[in-house]
């Protein structure tokens, strides 16, 4: 792996600590470190109704002074979209120049169960996007929409009297390839999601430059940050394979859409399905887990070794990620980080 793209490594933050005592300071710690070691950028996902990424994404960038956060994702109709545009435009004051806005779906079926049911998502995405960017551009926003209604809202806080532009980049977190050309049509980067293989990296680039291009927009400045499953020991590469081989099979048998383009092959996905449904118990995956080879796991993984975790992450660096999200699996998140960390540190010297 080069040492520029190490440059370019994110890390994504657990927010589902926060939801234990003593685990916020946890997680402001986890980002701390990762500006000390270097490197580019944190990101906190919000998923399900387990704890509200917001408190620890403000408290990071409260915390830090370097390092770039990001929202990795947050659901982009839990929130009004004049107050989500007003919250980044807060959190860029805090923090100026380090913040970043990644929007993505909210699950099924709780999206339905809590009153939003994820209809037409490509009308709703361009909706939200559309007022969210018209605000942090300036603007006097007015849309008429399926999903969002307002009529001729601005930023009216002390320093607003003149228009000015916040530089927030914003991102959607995608898979599908229509979501994932909306993002290369309205927004400064893509998000992309782990467990998929670098040739999905590769398909991926081409639906941003067609949907680009359409519109005349320049890609140069655009990027294309993706998560990545991450587990690796020198000590005990098989356990580390173990660990991310769990996490595939619970994914494939749970979530349609990494299901449908990790590379699993439909017979496959048939034979996980029959042994690991929704909800799943911890015994019914490790039953499953007897379907997913060690090769099919390193397809859309970093895991065994160091070395072979690093190897991994340059090919999805080389099909046009412009920064590895690292996702840390299993027990030992920052340990894990740490022994990537020498290592990368160790090849420089």
């Amino acid at each position: 792996m080069t040492m520029g793209a190490f440059d370019r490594l994110g890390i994504m933050i657990d927010s589902g600590k926060c939801g234990f005592p003593g685990g916020t300071r946890e997680v402001v710690e986890e980002a701390k470190w990762a500006e000390e070691a270097g490197f580019h950028g944190v990101w906190v996902g919000e998923s399900r109704l387990t704890v509200d990424a917001l408190v620890p994404i403000t408290l990071i960038a409260a915390e830090t002074k370097r390092i770039k956060v990001g929202s990795g994702v947050l659901p982009y109709r839990t929130r009004n979209s004049a107050l989500l545009a007003l919250t980044f435009k807060t959190l860029e004051t805090l923090a100026p120049g380090r913040m970043r806005l990644g929007l993505g779906a909210w699950w099924e079926p709780l999206a339905t169960q809590t009153g939003l049911p994820n209809r037409k998502p490509l009308t709703a995405m361009r909706e939200v996007i559309t007022v969210v960017k018209g605000l942090l551009d300036g603007e006097t926003v007015s849309l008429d929409g399926e999903f969002v209604n307002v009529k001729d809202i601005r930023f009216d806080g002390l320093a607003d009297d003149v228009p000015k532009r916040y530089d927030i980049p914003l991102y959607i977190g995608a898979v599908r390839p229509k979501m994932v050309a909306l993002a290369g049509e309205l927004c400064d980067g893509v998000l992309l999601d782990f467990l998929l293989p670098p040739s999905y990296t590769v398909d991926a680039m081409g639906w941003i430059a067609d949907a680009a291009a359409k519109k005349g927009r320049n890609l140069d400045q655009f990027e294309i940050p993706q998560l990545i499953g991450f587990c690796a020991d020198d000590h005990d590469p098989a356990a580390a394979i173990d660990t991310c081989r769990s996490f595939l099979t619970q994914y494939i048998a749970q979530q349609p859409h990494i299901a449908e383009y990790c590379g699993a092959e439909p017979e496959l996905v048939q034979r996980i399905q029959a042994d690991a449904g929704w909800p799943a118990t911890k015994a019914e995956i490790r039953t499953a887990m007897r379907h997913v080879s060690d090769d099919f796991v390193h397809s859309v993984a970093a895991t065994g070794t160091i070395t072979q975790a690093l190897d991994k992450i340059s090919e999805w660096v080389d099909a046009g990620c412009t920064e590895p999200v690292l996702t840390a699996l299993g027990e030992r998140p920052i340990e894990n980080f740490k022994e990537l960390a020498r290592k990368v540190q160790m090849d420089r010297d």
